[in-house]
């Protein structure tokens, strides 16, 4: 599918008419277990590639079809589908580290995995350093002879900060280090991250790419050795794999990914234009917008802008407690990518103890983005003079 544009990889890649019915549309396959020949092989020791289906737990005809299409939209060799997002960082974690190895991790990322990290990984005697992996000096800093793994997430959830993929990739392979970036908030249409030379591309299936809120799932995307590595020596014995109906559902939505993408960004473009002029917002933080202070690595690194966006006004709790009685087109709620738009207040107070757990400097500098805290806000394929009617009205 190289020769193709990214919209017509979304619509064909990994999918085929079905060779005995001829079905144009992808079947969904939802048998846990497979009729084989005598001689099949039960041990996820001997699994090979090419070995006919024997148990969903190690693949699945409808599974292996999104994790096609997954690939080629990021440029990869291949896929391996989780049942969560979740699911695919601790697996990726596993596969990679052993006791002793060193970890380096932006300092601000997804809440599950910065708590994962905190309270699980170093029971397997991995040592960890968090740093703000927008200041290459920082990271540079930190990786050392044992560093075995840089995990980037760009933008940060949920501060909307980013960071320079393929310069922090430089320093990592120079001591022989892998990198593995989340993109989940950009998406396979904003940034490739293997393309700039990372070793793992990680999505949460659940946001963008699937993109109607309505099914878990998780992806890393990399070369096929490790990627066949990690489905054979983790993923089979952890246990997280995906449904095949979550698989089928996903693989809809990434049909149309490329076409909401843009969508996504002109809704969110318009709204944080809007809210940078309102008198109660304090501050806008958008990489699409000038007044991002990495707006000029934004236009370099992200081919689109997305629909993730951050603001700020003075009194947050009380503002979170108005906004969710007000809003009529927002949900407010978690998560974020999907069709709907989504709107949710995050105290840095509360994200400080629960999560994150910054040193003094690093909570300095997360306060340059989050303030005393955050309506993290995803926009969705509303009309864009409709959301800012509901976000005026809601505001007041």
């Amino acid at each position: 599918m190289k020769q193709y544009n990214i919209q017509t990889q979304a619509v064909h890649a990994g999918e085929s008419p079905d060779p005995t019915t001829g079905a144009s549309s992808p079947n969904l396959v939802m048998s846990s277990t497979y009729v084989t020949e005598a001689d099949a092989v039960f041990s996820a020791n001997d699994l090979t590639p090419d070995i006919p289906y024997i148990y969903t737990r190690w693949a699945n005809p409808t599974t292996k079809q999104l994790e096609k299409k997954l690939a080629v939209l990021e440029n990869g060799e291949a896929a391996l589908a989780f049942a969560t997002g979740m699911a695919a960082i601790t697996n990726l974690f596993l596969y990679l580290l052993k006791p002793g190895d060193h970890l380096v991790m932006s300092d601000v990322a997804y809440a599950g995995n910065v708590e994962f990290v905190h309270e699980t990984l170093p029971n397997f005697g991995v040592e960890v350093s968090f740093v703000n992996m927008s200041n290459l000096d920082s990271v540079a800093e930190a990786i050392r002879a044992n560093t075995k793994l840089v995990y980037v997430e760009s933008p940060a959830n949920p501060i909307m900060r980013l960071t320079d993929i393929k310069a922090v990739t430089k320093l990592a392979h120079a001591v022989g280090a892998e990198v593995a970036v989340d993109s989940t908030f950009a998406t396979p249409i904003a940034t490739r991250p293997l393309d700039l030379g990372a070793d793992y591309a990680i999505h949460s299936l659940t946001k963008y790419i699937g993109g109607h809120g309505d099914a878990l799932g998780g992806v890393v995307i990399g070369r096929a050795e490790q990627i066949n590595g990690l489905r054979q020596t983790v993923s089979i014995h952890m246990g997280g794999t995906i449904s095949p109906f979550n698989s089928w559902l996903i693989m809809r939505g990434a049909v149309t990914l490329p076409l909401r993408m843009r969508a996504h960004e002109i809704g969110a473009l318009n709204v944080a234009q809007f809210l940078e002029e309102h008198p109660k917002v304090t501050r806008v933080m958008y990489p699409g917008l000038p007044s991002h202070p990495q707006h000029e690595l934004a236009q370099h690194q992200m081919a689109n802008f997305s629909g993730m966006l951050t603001f700020q006004v003075e009194d947050g709790p009380a503002m979170a407690q108005q906004l969710s009685k007000q809003l009529k087109v927002f949900h407010y709620a978690v998560s974020l990518g999907h069709h709907r738009s989504l709107i949710f207040y995050l105290s840095t107070e509360n994200m400080q103890r629960s999560t994150f757990r910054l040193s003094p400097a690093g909570l300095a500098r997360y306060r340059q983005f989050a303030g005393d805290g955050i309506f993290r806000t995803s926009i969705g394929i509303e009309d864009p003079h409709d959301l800012c009617d509901d976000l005026a009205q809601a505001l007041g």
